[in-house]
């Protein structure tokens, strides 16, 4: 094989990087190749600052070319500061960001107390009265808004703004929607560490093309990992609303979400308590309630720790079939629309 530039390329397009799975050559990370006597060098452009694949990814550059070329000493320059560094960054982290009045995060402290259908109605509700909303899908590894909102289908497409790609977002019923599970199978299993996650989350939120937006909703995933923690100080959010059922084991999952958001160093307001499952209604029966995971865990807890209870939403059984149908319950006549209409008023008294 001679040593030139086009062989060279060719060989590093079979180099791919783990993050982004294109080859490097694709992905515009070659440049400024130089082949000076027995010296190959070149600069390897990562795509991002902190790039925790670089040093891999330059490793097989070495190792790939030293097979093919094996007197040629390989020079690889890293470059993580380039002329255009700032407003790459701005582009790529933050751009997509900068028309939002209103970012808050939807958390729970775990799983299964109905976190993304709060998200969801809640965002269909304040879109209903004419607010312009986003909801992007920070739950990577159980995404479900697609599919509440009926466009796990939809394919999203690339927009160009300012001479830089950017993602556009699906819409459905008035909200701009955004998640992971709109690139991948639907069956597959996301095995990412957190680094990954973290920087698919930068790129959905911030990477997304939202225009003009009132309140750009994020439904976190369960818990208080590292993923909450750089979402939260890499996003700037003005709030967070904590969302748990009635019963003790959720309730002492709350007070830790709670108390992440209270910490000093993070300091983001708690907008509120959203008490799910409070109890079960049958729609036959709309006065009679049962509390079958106890009665007012939610609200005792708001009022031990000062902070608003935002709404009580009881177990219906149309509530759970909306969510599976794609559509939101705002979009009903019945108990379920008035439920989300009242979280949507004491959201906005909150929300500054």
């Amino acid at each position: 094989m001679n040593l030139d530039k086009e062989n060279i390329l060719s060989l590093l397009e079979n180099i791919v990087h783990p993050e982004f799975e294109k080859n490097i050559v694709e992905l515009g990370m070659i440049e400024d190749i130089d082949i000076s006597g027995n010296e190959i060098s070149f600069s390897l452009l990562p795509k991002r600052q902190q790039d925790p694949f670089v040093a891999s990814v330059k490793k097989k550059c070495e190792q790939l070319l030293s097979e093919k070329f094996s007197t040629v000493k390989i020079k690889v320059i890293e470059l993580h500061k380039r002329q255009n560094t700032v407003k790459h960054k701005q582009i790529h982290e933050n751009y997509g960001l900068q028309n939002v009045k209103h970012t808050v995060a939807v958390m729970s402290g775990k799983g299964g107390v109905g976190k993304s259908t709060i998200s969801v109605n809640l965002a269909a509700t304040l879109a209903s009265r004419g607010f312009k909303v986003g909801l992007a899908d920070a739950d990577i590894y159980g995404p479900s808004i697609p599919q509440m909102f009926g466009v796990q289908n939809a394919q999203p497409m690339m927009v160009k703004v300012d001479g830089f790609e950017l993602i556009e977002p699906v819409e459905s019923y008035g909200v701009k929607l955004m998640s992971i599970s709109l690139f991948i199978n639907h069956t597959d299993a996301l095995m990412w560490r957190a680094p990954m996650a973290t920087s698919a989350l930068r790129q959905l939120a911030g990477g997304t093309y939202w225009g003009e937006l009132d309140f750009l909703l994020i439904d976190f995933p369960p818990g208080t990992g590292d993923i909450h923690l750089t979402m939260t100080q890499e996003l700037k959010l003005d709030g967070v609303i904590i969302v748990t059922t009635p019963q003790p084991v959720a309730l002492a999952d709350a007070i830790r979400g709670i108390n992440m958001f209270g910490n000093d160093k993070i300091n983001v307001p708690i907008l509120g308590l959203v008490e799910n499952m409070a109890w079960f209604t049958p729609e036959e029966l709309p006065e009679n309630r049962y509390y079958i995971f106890g009665m007012n865990g939610g609200k005792n807890l708001a009022a031990e720790k000062q902070i608003p209870l935002l709404a009580e939403i009881p177990i219906v059984q149309s509530i759970r079939q909306s969510g599976d149908d794609g559509i939101p319950s705002v979009f009903t006549n019945d108990i379920r629309a008035k439920v989300f209409d009242e979280l949507a008023d004491n959201f906005l008294k909150q929300i500054k």
